[in-house]
């Protein structure tokens, strides 16, 4: 962090008036472009010399306050252009990702004049709960942003996340309550953003797909009021991190060292209340109230994240279902719904790239991807795989993503299918109407409960599928909706079979 020296301001914001036109200048159209300039204005007024510390922290709260409407904005349009292209996906992430680390790094510089007693600081210390907040939810958003896109993970913003937050305990400003933006009633103080952060980091959003990870940040943030947090182990606080160290939460597999800047927490009440919560979905299919939901949000989506949510909060460690089996070979992969049905029918993917096995499992293999190819990488892609040496291909799914900077990635895939088969489905009643998918049958031969993937839209509610295959008719009547991804829908069916 840098502090900044004397003199008169040099800068098209030194004028309050002047500032506030700026800001009503800013393109109406094009929230991208009026992000990225105000990340601009964030890193300007942050460096420029020569501002009073209450002078340069009323414009970047001013700054910060015209993204608001603009991040939300951008972050509904991320979310609802699943399938649009790749080029506006990148263009819509990089402009939130980088607005909230311009932002957090300049809040975080506003809290160094404090830290280090510049002129003038102390007379702007009304200010200065606030400055905490903001700074500690820029750092955790830019968190939430790098999980979008499952990595590469910049553990530099926890960093400054963790000093942050040391220094508004040491300050005895933690618990100071503010109103983190207009118009918003909610009130927020130092230590419930800090537990935002922390607590959505715990909950591995590394295997939640982009629309749930943003369910689940506005599912803590809900909830934050309710987690506990404590200078020393103790029950009901899994987790643990050190304000000294550029560090993620991690899971106490055992008692960590005592240290002035260590904090365990967990999620407390909060954790019973995800339960009731999901128990109450569960029992009439509708969404609850209080949960900061938005639409889009399914009663399914939220069952799943608060399941999610209540698995990672646990004390107990999530237990792994099938125990792992450590092993070293090569793993052809074939991505997409149209790439596994090509492979299956013996016609491989131009696309298939090879990956390396970690390790296996009954329940599906973890692999190391040598380079990230293009961007189709994340959880929920639907993949072929055959390890080297096998002879028949199983289908699965991208359950966890973690890419490091150097290209690499890891990842777990879940086992769909070990014995899957491209077929022809026609819906019950509909003459010449068919529709080409994957036959995803169990490990239990005898079992009539199947799933059948195809693409987005050719399932219907209550509608059967039939299928002819070596002189029977197979009948499937649906059951139940499963997995849906960009590029296929999974639906749960019973099988019957009748000579034809």
């Amino acid at each position: 962090m840098k502090l900044f020296g004397g003199g008169k301001p040099d800068h098209p914001m030194a004028d309050a008036k002047d500032a506030r036109r700026i800001l009503e200048q800013l393109p109406a159209q094009d929230a991208v472009k009026a992000l990225d300039e105000l990340a601009h204005w964030h890193e300007s007024l942050s460096l420029a010399e020569g501002f009073a510390p209450a002078q340069r922290i009323e414009l970047l709260v001013l700054v910060d306050d015209a993204a608001q409407p603009r991040a939300r904005k951008l972050t509904r349009d991320y979310l609802g252009q699943a399938l649009g292209s790749r080029f506006q996906e990148n263009r819509l992430w990089t402009a939130l990702h980088e607005y909230w680390r311009q932002a957090g790094l300049a809040f975080a510089r506003g809290v160094d004049l404090f830290l280090q007693g510049a002129k003038g600081a102390e007379a702007a210390r009304g200010t200065l709960p606030l400055l905490l907040a903001r700074a500690l939810r820029a750092a955790a958003q830019q968190i939430k942003w790098m999980h979008m896109r499952y990595g590469p993970y910049d553990y530099a913003v926890w960093g400054v996340l963790n000093r942050v937050y040391a220094f508004a305990e040491a300050r005895r400003l933690a618990q100071v309550s503010v109103t983190l933006y207009p118009g918003l009633n909610a009130q927020s103080t130092p230590t419930l953003e800090f537990a935002r952060a922390a607590l959505f980091s715990a909950a591995a959003p590394e295997g939640l797909l982009p629309a749930e990870i943003d369910l689940a940040e506005r599912i803590v943030g809900e909830l934050a009021g309710h987690f506990a947090i404590a200078a020393a182990p103790a029950p009901g606080l899994p987790y643990w991190t050190d304000l000294d160290k550029s560090m993620a939460p991690q899971r106490a597999l055992q008692p960590p060292a005592p240290a002035p800047g260590l904090r365990c927490f967990g999620a407390g009440p909060a954790l019973e209340e995800v339960k009731l919560l999901a128990e109450r979905i569960r029992a009439t299919d509708a969404l609850p109230s209080g949960l900061n939901l938005v639409q889009g949000d399914s009663p399914e989506m939220v069952l799943e994240v608060l399941e999610h949510l209540s698995l990672y909060w646990s004390p107990q460690s999530p237990e792994r279902k099938h125990q792992r089996h450590r092993v070293s070979s090569l793993l052809t992969v074939a991505s997409g719904l149209k790439g596994v049905m090509d492979t299956l029918a013996a016609a491989p993917a131009s696309t298939a790239e090879t990956w390396v096995i970690e390790n296996v499992s009954a329940g599906g293999f973890g692999a190391l991807v040598p380079q990230v190819k293009g961007d189709w990488l994340r959880v929920g892609a639907l993949v072929a795989i055959q390890p080297e040496g096998g002879n028949n291909w199983v289908v699965g799914m991208i359950r966890r993503v973690s890419k490091n900077a150097g290209q690499q990635a890891r990842v777990g895939i879940q086992t769909l299918s070990r014995v899957p088969a491209v077929s022809q489905f026609a819906v019950s009643g509909a003459r010449n109407i068919t529709e080409q998918g994957v036959l995803l049958r169990g490990n239990d031969p005898g079992s009539s409960d199947v799933q059948i993937a195809l693409r987005p839209g050719v399932f219907a509610p209550g509608q059967n599928l039939e299928a002819t295959r070596d002189g029977r008719r197979h009948i499937y009547m649906p059951t139940g909706f499963g997995e849906r991804g960009e590029d296929y829908e999974i639906g749960r069916f019973r099988e019957l079979v009748r000579e034809s």
